[in-house]
C-alpha cells in the first residue's frame, strides 16, 4: 500500500504546529520542505520513496547493492499488518497471529552542495524494532525498543553537489518471538525527517518549557535551551525567543547573550512574565508558541518553534486532582497504538476520530499503554484537551507470558535511555500530568533490587522533569507487599490496576497516599470507587478501543473497548457515556437471546424472530426517570438509581415494531433512543465521517456501509460480503469490520459485513477532484459516497 505526503515551504519545530494553515492544517502532519536560504534550521521529510523488502539480504547496507528489484512505498509503512493472519505465526496471542520477521528499507538522495558546512541528522519517531541504521555503509547504531524516537548525526558521512547520491539503510527485526503481549507491528511505522542545522545549534530536544505562579492576572514562563557550538571556533551569540499566544499575537520576548566556546555547549535559562494568560484546560485547550532563535551577526544559524500550555496541575492526597484551581476527576481509557486495520502505521486522522468518539463518551483522559506513543499523538491530546499519562515499559526484567522475547531483554542495558528519550521529547505537553514507568511489573518488588529499579527511574524522571509525578501500575499489591513494605510508600502517586478495594483500604490505612486506578474495567463497582471516594483522583479504563492481539485463536483482537476496531459503540461505551458525559443521553439494549441469554446489543432484531419471545431489557440514562414503549404502549417508569445502575425491564414479551425509551427532568422530555425491527436485508448506504479529504498521508475518511431493509431499517444480522470500489484520484487504504474473529486481509477491497456493517477508510491521491466510493453485494442494491479532494486541511 502506498502512502502519499505532500510537502509544503515552513520552519517549524514541530511538523504538526503550523499556525498560518489553520487548527485543522495543524491537525496533521505535514511535513516540512528544505529552505532554498540557508539560514536557520532546515527540515526535510524523509517519508516518500523508499524500498523495501521483507526478508534479510546480505550486504543491503553498502551503497553499491542492487536494490531495483525490492517493492517501492512510503514510509510510515507496517508490513505486518499486511498478513496474512495464521495461527501457527510465531508472533502468537500477542502479536495478534499476525507475521514476524526481517525487513529491510533503503532511500538514495542527494544534497546540495551548499549543505556540506552544515550539521545533518536523521530523526526517526519509530522503527519496529531492534533497527540498524546506516548512511554509505556507515553503522550509526542499533536501537532494540521499537516505541523510542531517536536520531543519528550524519555529518562526515555524506556527500555533496550534483550527481553525488548518498543510501540510508535500516534494518529492522522482529523475529525473536513472543516479544510482546500486544500487537506491535514491524518496519519504519512512524515518520521520518531530515534535520540540517548550523554547526551552532540547539540541541536535539534541547528546548524545556514551564510555567509556574500562575494566576488569572500573570504567569511565568521559563525557558531553558542547551546550545551545541560543533564548530572549531568560539561564537558570540543572541539567544532570541518570543512568546505567541493562542490567537498568534507576539505577547513578550527577551534577549541573552552568550559566549559559546569551540566543541562545547551551554545551558540557557530565560524567564518571562505573561500577563492574563490564557490557561489550558479540558474545555478550552489553548496553546502558546515559544519562537526560539540562535542568532549570529546579524544571521540566524537556528530556529525553532516550541508548542506548550499554561496550566497549573497537582494531585492531592485528600482530594484528588486539581487543573487550574479546578477539583476534576480523571476519567481516561488505556490506549495501545495500533489503528486497526492500518496496523501501527496510522494516520493521525485514525486519531482524531477516535478522541471524537472518546470525548462523546465523557473521556477526558489517556493512558499510553504501555509504551512511549508517537509524538503527533500527544500533539492532538494538547489541541483537543486530553490529559496524559506518560508511560514507558510493560516490563522491566522480569518475562511476562506471550511475551518472553520481550523489552525484558533489554531492560537493563537500555532503561536509562529509553526513559530519558521519551521524557526529554515529551515533556513540553501540556496534556502530560502523571508519568508511568512500568506496567504490572513481575520483577519482585520485596528486596532491595526491586526497590532500586523503581527509584533509579523515578529519580531520572525527576531530573529531566520535576514538574510532574511518577506512579506505576501497580500488580496484585497485595501479593507482592508493596503496600506493606514501603514500597508504595515510594510512589508520587500509588496506581493500581484493578482490585479498586485494594487501593481504597491503602489510601485510608495511609491517607497522605495520593492515589490513582491505572487500569480498571467497566464494571458499575470500579465506577463507585471513583464517584464516591474524594481522594480517589482517577481511572483508566481498560479499554478505550479494541486493539489488535492478546487473544486466543480464533480470536485476533482484544474486545475489552469501550468501540470497536471500526469505531462502533459498544454496550459499554453506551453506558460509560451515562455514567461521565454532560449530555443528556438515553441508550437501550436487550439480551440477544431468549430469556435474558447471550451479549448485549443494541437493536430490535433478534436473529430469530420465532423462537425469540422473552427480552431482558436495560436503559442506560443520567435522566431523572425514563419510560419505555413497545409499539406506542409504556411499559413502564423508572426513576434513576441513587447507585447508577441500570433501569432494567426483565421480562418483555417481544413484539415485530419500535421499541423507544424517553428520558425526562422535571416531567418534560430531553432525551429519546428508539430501534425498529428490520425486515429483510435490501440495499447498502454508504456514509462518510468527512466529506473533504486532505491530500497529505496522516489524512484518511472512513466511508462506512450499512445494510438496511427496504425502509432503511439497519440490518444487524447480516453479514454479507461488501465489495468496495474508487473513482477518481484516491485510493482504498484498508477495509475493516468489528469481528474479533475475522481472519480476512486489511489491504484489499472487500470485506464481509459484521452485524450489518463494514468500512473501508480512504486516502487521497490528488489535491483536487472528487473521488467516488461504491460498495456493492449479491442481491443488495448498490450504495455510493462522493469525498471532495483538497490539498491540505482548512478551516
Amino acid at each position: 500500500m502506498l502512502f502519499f505526503t505532500r510537502s509544503i515551504q515552513l520552519k517549524t519545530r514541530s511538523k504538526w504546529m503550523v499556525p498560518v494553515l489553520g487548527f485543522l492544517l495543524v491537525l496533521f502532519p505535514v511535513f516540512i520542505q528544505a529552505q532554498s536560504n540557508s539560514d536557520g534550521r532546515k527540515i526535510t521529510s524523509f517519508d516518500p520513496d523508499w524500498r523495501f523488502l521483507k526478508n534479510d539480504a546480505t550486504g543491503a547496507e553498502k551503497p553499491a547493492f542492487d536494490d531495483a528489484k525490492w517493492r517501492k512505498l512510503d514510509v510510515p509503512h507496517d508490513w505486518s499488518i499486511e498478513g496474512p493472519y495464521d495461527q501457527n505465526n510465531p508472533t502468537g496471542r500477542g502479536g495478534g497471529y499476525l507475521p514476524a520477521g526481517i525487513g529491510w528499507y533503503r532511500k538514495t538522495f542527494t544534497l546540495d552542495e551548499a549543505d556540506a558546512k552544515r550539521k545533518v541528522s536523521i530523526e526517526f519517531d519509530g522503527v519496529m524494532a531492534n533497527s540498524d541504521v546506516w548512511i554509505n555503509g556507515f553503522h550509526l547504531g542499533k536501537r532494540p525498543y521499537g516505541y523510542s524516537s531517536f536520531s543519528y548525526d550524519l555529518s562526515g558521512h555524506l556527500n555533496f553537489g550534483k550527481g553525488k547520491t548518498n543510501v540510508i539503510a535500516v534494518r529492522a527485526d522482529n523475529s525473536l518471538q513472543p516479544a510482546s503481549r500486544f500487537y506491535t507491528g514491524a518496519g519504519i511505522y512512524r515518520h521520518v525527517r531530515l534535520v540540517s542545522t548550523d554547526d551552532v545549534h540547539f540541541d536535539h530536544w534541547g528546548i524545556y518549557i514551564t510555567t509556574s505562579q500562575i494566576t488569572s492576572a500573570k504567569a511565568q514562563v521559563k525557558i531553558q535551551t542547551k546550545i551545541s557550538n560543533t564548530s572549531s571556533a568560539s561564537n558570540e551569540i543572541t539567544l532570541q525567543t518570543s512568546l505567541i499566544d493562542p490567537s498568534g499575537k507576539a505577547v513578550k520576548s527577551t534577549e541573552s547573550k552568550q559566549t559559546l566556546a569551540a566543541g562545547k555547549t551551554a545551558d540557557v535559562t530565560q524567564e518571562l512574565e505573561v500577563s492574563n494568560p490564557q490557561l489550558w484546560d479540558l474545555e478550552q485547550p489553548n496553546l502558546y508558541r515559544a519562537v526560539t532563535k540562535i542568532i549570529a551577526n546579524g544571521k540566524t544559524l537556528d530556529d525553532e518553534t516550541t508548542t506548550f500550555g499554561i496550566r497549573d496541575s497537582k494531585f492531592e492526597a485528600a482530594t484528588g486532582y486539581w487543573l487550574n484551581g479546578k477539583n476534576i476527576k480523571i476519567k481516561g481509557v488505556c490506549l495501545h497504538h495500533d489503528g486497526g486495520a492500518v496496523g501501527s502505521a496510522v494516520p493521525l486522522a485514525v486519531w482524531e476520530r477516535r478522541f471524537k468518539l472518546l470525548k462523546e463518551a465523557g473521556v477526558n483522559a489517556i493512558r499510553t499503554s504501555h509504551n512511549p506513543v508517537a509524538p503527533e499523538f500527544l500533539d492532538l491530546c494538547d489541541r483537543m484537551g486530553f490529559l496524559v499519562m506518560d508511560e514507558t515499559f510493560d516490563t522491566w526484567t522480569a518475562a511476562k507470558a506471550n511475551g518472553e522475547k520481550g523489552y525484558n531483554l533489554y531492560f537493563t542495558n537500555w532503561w536509562e535511555k529509553d526513559t530519558h528519550d521519551m521524557v526529554v521529547r515529551d515533556r513540553n505537553h501540556p496534556s502530560i500530568i502523571i508519568y508511568s514507568v512500568g506496567n504490572e511489573i513481575h520483577d519482585n518488588l520485596d528486596n532491595p533490587e526491586g526497590f532500586k529499579k523503581y527509584k533509579d527511574q523515578q529519580d531520572l524522571v525527576h531530573q529531566l522533569d520535576p514538574t510532574r509525578p511518577v506512579t506505576m501500575a501497580l500488580f496484585r499489591p497485595n501479593v507482592s507487599k508493596v503496600y506493606s513494605n514501603g514500597f508504595a510508600a515510594m510512589m508520587d502517586v500509588v496506581g493500581q490496576n484493578y482490585r479498586e478495594n485494594e487501593l481504597i483500604a491503602a489510601h485510608e490505612a495511609h491517607p497522605d497516599w495520593k492515589v490513582i486506578g491505572t487500569e480498571n474495567t467497566h464494571v458499575l463497582a470500579q465506577w463507585l470507587a471513583l464517584r464516591d471516594k474524594p481522594y480517589m483522583a482517577g481511572q483508566f479504563l481498560w479499554t478505550g478501543v479494541d486493539y489488535l492481539g492478546e487473544e486466543d485463536w480464533p480470536n485476533v483482537t482484544n474486545n475489552q473497548g469501550l468501540f470497536d476496531r471500526t469505531g462502533a459503540w459498544k454496550q459499554q461505551a453506551l453506558q460509560r457515556q451515562s455514567w461521565w458525559s454532560d449530555k443528556l443521553v438515553v441508550h437501550i439494549v436487550r439480551k440477544s437471546d431468549n430469556a435474558g441469554a447471550g451479549n448485549w446489543v443494541n437493536d430490535w432484531t433478534p436473529t430469530d424472530f420465532d423462537t425469540y419471545d422473552n427480552a431482558k431489557i436495560q436503559v442506560y440514562s443520567n435522566c431523572d426517570e425514563v419510560e419505555l414503549f413497545l409499539n406506542g404502549k409504556s411499559l413502564g417508569t423508572k426513576p434513576k438509581p441513587a447507585n447508577d445502575s441500570p433501569r432494567e425491564w426483565d421480562d418483555v414479551t417481544f413484539e415485530k415494531g419500535t421499541l423507544k425509551a424517553v428520558g425526562k427532568n422535571k416531567g418534560a422530555a430531553v432525551a429519546s433512543e428508539e430501534f425498529k425491527s428490520a425486515g429483510a436485508p435490501a440495499k447498502i448506504v454508504l456514509s462518510v465521517d468527512k466529506s473533504k479529504l486532505a491530500n497529505i498521508w496522516d489524512d484518511v475518511s472512513y466511508v462506512t456501509a450499512t445494510i438496511v431493509d427496504a425502509q432503511g431499517i439497519p440490518c444487524p444480522n447480516s453479514d454479507k460480503s461488501i465489495k468496495f470500489s474508487i473513482s477518481g484520484g484516491g485510493e482504498i487504504a484498508a477495509v475493516d469490520n468489528g469481528n474479533i474473529a475475522s481472519h480476512e486481509l486489511y489491504q484489499t477491497t472487500e470485506r464481509n459485513a459484521y452485524r450489518g456493517t463494514c468500512i473501508a477508510l480512504i486516502k487521497a491521491k490528488a489535491a483536487s477532484g472528487k473521488v467516488t466510493v461504491k460498495a456493492a453485494s449479491t442481491g443488495l442494491a448498490d450504495g455510493s459516497v462522493s469525498i471532495d479532494l483538497i490539498s491540505s486541511p482548512t478551516k
